[in-house]
């Protein structure tokens, strides 16, 4: 079996495992081959195996969470490859999902890849998340990977989301310094912090977790702050450093 028959063998794993639309496995091979193929897509994975685990499987372990798969509205934050708001868009036909982008060049190869999906549930907005106003108060998830610490993240995901509504950033090994931070910063928007979730989201993967966050009441009207302060003064950090230290999976960051 060659390479990019086995990853065709994975998707159909993750389609059963997940009850993934009839059409999503073409899809998900249409979204692989571009990754894989394409020379100007934003990503250092090319292997069809780990596109297939790395990011396919890695995204859609966020099913997990139940209430994704009723939601109506979705932004990806920081899109970059449409990992994970491309394949979200794919595993939920039934909902809106916006993927959100200030890199032009990244923009453009979301345009294609959505095309070459054949996606009319997506689209791409080519903005920063704080300067993005027509998206405030208006979706059930925000999603984010490998953009942030979670504390800057929630500061870009709270105006968006209406009150009920969640957001979901993937993490990778725990960090209770980094958690502490990242409820602080949650307490000042409107969120409320869960417990991380632990995942596996295929066989060998170690330390991955989802980090929730609730929307319980309205964000105050100075958020999110101007462009760039969230990450250079983040809220909920006590010391110097301590936001650099517990940034985004490195791993994730090399994927995308």
């Amino acid at each position: 079996m060659t390479e990019r028959e086995e990853a065709r063998a994975q998707l159909k794993l993750l389609a059963t495992r997940y009850l993934l639309p009839g059409d999503a496995v073409g899809q998900l091979e249409g979204f692989l081959d571009l990754l894989v193929g394409d020379p100007r897509a934003p990503t250092t994975v090319r292997e069809p195996g780990r596109v297939a685990d790395d990011h396919f499987a890695d995204t859609l372990v966020a099913l997990q969470v139940s209430e994704l798969r009723s939601a109506s509205t979705v932004a990806d934050l920081g899109s970059g490859a449409g990992l994970p708001g491309l394949v979200l868009a794919i595993a939920l036909p039934g909902a809106e999902v916006v993927l959100v982008e200030s890199s032009a060049r990244k923009c453009e190869f979301l345009t294609r890849a959505v095309s070459a999906c054949a996606l009319a549930n997506a689209h791409v907005v080519h903005a920063r998340a704080e300067s993005w106003r027509s998206g405030l108060d208006r979706f059930d998830f925000v999603t984010c990977r490998a953009v942030a610490p979670v504390s800057v993240v929630a500061e870009y995901a709270a105006p968006l989301l209406r009150i009920g509504g969640t957001l979901i950033a993937w993490r990778g090994r725990r960090d209770l310094a980094a958690e502490r931070a990242a409820a602080r910063a949650a307490a000042q928007l409107g969120l409320r912090a869960d417990e991380p979730v632990a995942v596996q989201p295929h066989p060998g993967a170690q330390n991955r977790h989802l980090q929730l966050m609730s929307k319980v009441r309205r964000t105050p009207s100075g958020f999110p702050r101007r462009e760039g302060l969230a990450a250079r003064r983040p809220l909920g950090a006590q010391a110097v450093g301590e936001v650099s230290r517990h940034g985004a999976r490195s791993s994730d960051r090399a994927q995308q």
